[in-house]
């Protein structure tokens, strides 16, 4: 038995140990509180569509888009995380309690809002769970992301790589959401016009009835 790898190893510089393969069995602090805001994040989302108030679900889903800000930021992803904060815990959570309110929802426990078809939808949710698992675990299997050096999220490193390799998608996107605002502005003229066409048409004008004649006093001439 050669003793050689050994003494390679024992004779190598501290600085070689510290560059060796990264691996699952010695997790860095970041990766440990990835994965401890990863279960909180999942015990949100799991919360969020078991419950049966709507108002606690709105809530728990707050919990669980800043679960996922926070793992952007663990991922040195900061303006994605700023982004998960700005447009879906303060616009769409926002838009959902006022949605709500407005409609008068009831807060506590609604047997309208059960389905029958739970079943099928955890059935399809684990199937695209899983692929989904799959697909980025199969496509990442070797990719490390080195969280100790420079961000690689930041605004600038992200508008640099969208505008200069994605510029077409984001042109395409912006087409497209232009055209489904067009679209949304057609479609409530129409049915505005509509409305206004039906009220106008089944309405007829009402008899006018003459006025009373004032009453004359006994010593008016």
């Amino acid at each position: 038995m050669s003793l050689a790898p050994t003494l390679s190893l024992a004779a190598a510089p501290h600085g070689s140990l510290a560059a060796a393969p990264h691996g699952f069995l010695s997790p860095t602090g970041v990766e440990i509180a990835f994965l401890l805001v990863g279960l909180v994040t999942f015990g949100a989302a799991l919360i969020t569509v078991t419950t049966r108030q709507l108002v606690h679900a709105a809530l728990w889903l707050v919990v669980a888009l800043g679960g996922l800000a926070v793992e952007y930021l663990l991922l040195t992803a900061e303006f994605i995380a700023w982004v998960q904060v700005l447009i879906y815990v303060g616009s769409v959570v926002v838009l959902l309690l006022f949605g709500l309110m407005l409609t008068r929802a009831p807060i506590g426990r609604s047997p309208d809002a059960d389905s029958d078809n739970r079943w099928v939808a955890l059935a399809v949710a684990t199937a695209a769970a899983v692929a989904l698992v799959w697909v980025v675990t199969d496509a990442f299997r070797t990719t490390w992301i080195d969280l100790t050096g420079p961000a690689a999220g930041t605004t600038r490193v992200t508008g640099a790589s969208l505008f200069r390799y994605w510029v077409l998608p984001f042109e395409a996107l912006s087409v497209l959401l232009l055209a489904a605002l067009v679209g949304a502005i057609v479609l409530s003229r129409k049915a505005k016009a509509d409305a206004d066409g039906d009220g106008g048409a089944g309405d007829e004008p009402a008899a006018r009835t003459p006025a009373p004649v004032p009453a004359q006093k006994d010593g008016a001439r």
